[in-house]
């Protein structure tokens, strides 16, 4: 089934969007919600809330890309749970390493101010991205959004996990070098 028909399915409040999205994405979304947890249990939990999530807010939006869509709610729930996870002393996924390499690029706030300038870091980051090289701008997506490991990473583009990690080294001294001209840091 196409995303546009399966958004038409929540859109009509039709149980049988879960289902088809379920069916279209279930791997998907348990692959990220995998690489940044790296428990089964968990990742499971987060997948099917992730439904539930979707099915709460379609409508009233109206997703251009189901499939991004769903990643980003699978994601920020796998992130939720980590952070309790973390408090609790016992996770062993991807996060602790994809967490550490990008905190040297970007400060946080937690605020109203702080979080207007997250969405504005977001769209320099998006900008960013988009002016990378293709691989290379694919390489860092994977490695930071869908927080997959380093040795997948290079088995997907025929690397050498060494060239991957000197890639990503590279891309973040670029994307710290960015946003300082951006005024960031």
């Amino acid at each position: 089934m196409r995303d546009e028909d399966i958004v038409e399915l929540y859109w009509q409040r039709n149980e049988q969007a879960i289902t088809e999205t379920s069916s279209k994405y279930e791997k998907y979304c348990y692959t990220i919600s995998y690489n940044i947890l790296g428990n089964v249990e968990d990742c499971n939990e987060c997948v099917n809330d992730t439904w539930l999530s979707t099915w709460n807010s379609i409508p009233p939006n109206r997703p251009y890309s189901l499939k991004m869509y769903v990643a980003k709610i699978v994601r920020n729930l796998s992130f939720n749970r980590y952070e309790s996870m973390t408090a609790k002393k016992r996770n062993n996924g991807q996060m602790p390493l994809v967490l550490d390499e990008l905190q040297e690029c970007i400060a946080s706030d937690s605020n109203v101010e702080g979080e207007v300038m997250a969405r504005e870091l977001g769209r320099s980051i998006n900008s960013f991205i988009r002016s990378l090289p293709e691989t290379e701008g694919n390489v860092f997506i994977r490695r930071y959004f869908y927080g997959e490991a380093v040795k997948d990473i290079a088995r997907r583009y025929g690397l050498k996990a060494n060239n991957v990690a000197v890639m990503l080294t590279r891309c973040r001294a670029r994307l710290k070098d960015y946003l300082k001209e951006e005024g960031y840091m």
